[in-house]
This record gives C-alpha cells, sequence and structure tokens, in this order.
C-alpha cells in the first residue's frame, strides 16, 4: 500500500476537479484508498491549535468523510520532534471569561472527532501538549512512535479544565492516572501511556508511518456501515451517567473561581513574558 509522502499528501480529488478549490493554510488534507489524512503543518509555531487551526481540522474532517473517507489520520509531518504544542496560549480570553467555554474552537473541535462517523486515528511522533493531548484523547486510536511523550499542563498555567476534557482521560486511563497526569502536568513517556491505555501501539518512529496506515487499511477494509454504527454505539455508551443541575452548576462556580482568579492572570502573563509564574493562590 502506498504510505504517502509524509510532507506533501496527495490532494482530495472528484473526479477532475481538486476539491482543494478549499485551500487550507495550516493543514495538508489527503484521501487515498478510503483512507483520509489531516497534517498538521504549522510548524514555525510547533503545530499550535490556534483559532485557526482547529476551525481548518474542524472543516476537513467532514469534508473527507463526505468524499468517501472510512477511517482519517491526523499526524504531523514526519520527523517533527513537537506533534503539537497545545492551545495557543495568546488566544486565551482574559480573566472572568471561561477559556473553554463549550463554543470554544477547541471544543467545537473535539466534539468534531468524537462525534466524526468514522474512526479517527492519532498518529504521533514527538511531544504533545495541553489541548492536543485531549485531541489524541478524543481520537479512537493513539499510535505513537517510541520516542512520543504526552503532558497535560493546564495547571501550569491556572487553567481550570473543564468537565468533559477530565471525562475523557478518566475513561481512557483511570481515575487516579488521569489525576497524576493533571497535578503534576509532567511529561508521559510512551511506553507509560501505553501501560495506562492512553496509547493503543509503540512503534519506531521509522516504521510509524507504514504501521499506522496498515492498521488504517485493515479499518478501510471492512464494512463501512458497520463500523460507523460501532463508533456511534461506542460514543453514546461511553458518555458517562447524566449529572444534576445542581451538580452542573456546582462544577461551573468551581471553575469560575478560578478563571476570575489572579493566578489566571499571573499564568498568563508569565506563559507570555517567558519567565515561571508567580501562583498565590488568589
Amino acid at each position: 500500500m502506498n504510505t504517502q509522502n509524509s510532507a506533501t499528501p496527495k490532494p482530495i480529488i472528484e473526479g477532475n476537479d481538486a476539491l482543494g478549490a478549499r485551500k487550507y493554510d495550516l493543514i495538508l488534507v489527503a484521501l487515498e484508498n478510503k483512507i483520509g489524512t489531516l497534517t498538521l503543518y504549522n510548524p514555525s509555531h510547533l503545530n499550535c491549535l490556534n483559532h485557526h487551526l482547529m476551525e481548518e481540522l474542524t472543516e476537513a474532517l467532514g469534508l473527507l468523510e463526505r468524499h468517501g473517507a472510512t477511517v482519517i489520520i491526523i499526524r504531523a509531518t514526519s520527523g517533527s520532534r513537537v506533534w503539537s504544542a497545545g492551545h495557543d496560549i495568546n488566544e486565551l480570553p482574559a480573566p472572568r471569561r471561561d477559556p473553554l467555554s463549550y463554543s470554544d474552537p477547541l471544543e467545537i473541535l473535539l466534539r468534531g472527532v468524537q462525534d466524526c462517523p468514522v474512526p479517527v486515528i492519532a498518529m504521533v511522533e514527538g511531544s504533545v501538549w495541553g489541548g492536543a493531548c485531549d485531541l489524541c484523547c478524543s481520537c479512537d486510536m493513539v499510535i505513537a512512535s517510541d520516542k512520543a511523550t504526552f503532558a497535560m499542563t493546564p495547571a501550569k498555567i491556572g487553567i481550570p479544565y473543564n468537565p468533559s476534557g477530565l471525562m475523557h482521560f478518566v475513561n481512557h486511563i483511570g481515575l487516579n492516572k488521569a489525576k497524576e497526569m493533571f497535578y503534576t502536568a509532567q511529561p508521559v513517556s510512551a511506553q507509560e501511556a501505553h501501560n495506562n491505555g492512553f496509547v493503543n501501539d509503540i512503534v519506531p518512529a521509522d516504521q510509524l508511518e507504514a504501521f499506522t496506515y496498515k492498521r488504517a487499511a485493515h479499518i478501510a477494509a471492512n464494512a463501512p456501515l458497520a463500523v460507523r454504527a460501532i463508533k456511534a454505539q461506542f460514543r453514546l455508551l461511553t458518555r458517562g451517567a447524566l449529572i444534576d443541575a445542581e451538580t452542573a452548576e456546582h462544577i461551573q462556580g468551581i471553575r469560575r473561581s478560578v478563571y476570575d482568579s489572579e493566578d489566571y492572570a499571573e499564568g498568563i502573563r508569565a506563559f507570555k513574558e517567558k519567565r515561571p509564574p508567580q501562583f498565590t493562590g488568589k
């Protein structure tokens, strides 16, 4: 099977017309043998999840699915040291606004991946930070190189992560390991992530592409309606138990006390000034 060139996947073609009439700025889009590929392509900013890139990913997921993709791979270019540096801190809102509201582009992207009718595979080479970790967690599978690392870093900046994001990790790796990742904000090796169930497979970097596309080909060879139905059921079954309105209000009140705080403002200032934050707990 053709595993495609890492930096220049083939454009989507419909008949004789390149659907690439829609030009993307920060991602590369390809479709071959029913396997769609979305390549993060903003290396000068470490593939950070700025609003523009996330909106392009969300749109391209739907584009690929509508044009026959039965499985989609999200990846960086071959040899990347950073898969994605996570949410663009410069685009976080000022204090007293929820940094991860339901309508935030990151939340829209994560729901787009989870609700995508076809399986989505994260092919990870390099380090993954913050919201990009949640993007991997939202995919149906994670296949990582043996040098990949994963770090969930909101506590380093003072961001109160949201309930849906926390539940992604609890569902994947269990409550205690999720607490460890969020409380310490330290990178987790590919091996530990595999042991926790966050990563499906660890592959040497020089075999990562071939392995991932072979896995995608196995999915693409199966009955597409059956695969779609199974994914939809997994999505519904893992949404968890409903919480009552009072608990939902309580959670939002807890989070609001953080994004209204001086620590939240200090975390953003420190990041922009490239210095360690001086948190006071106020």
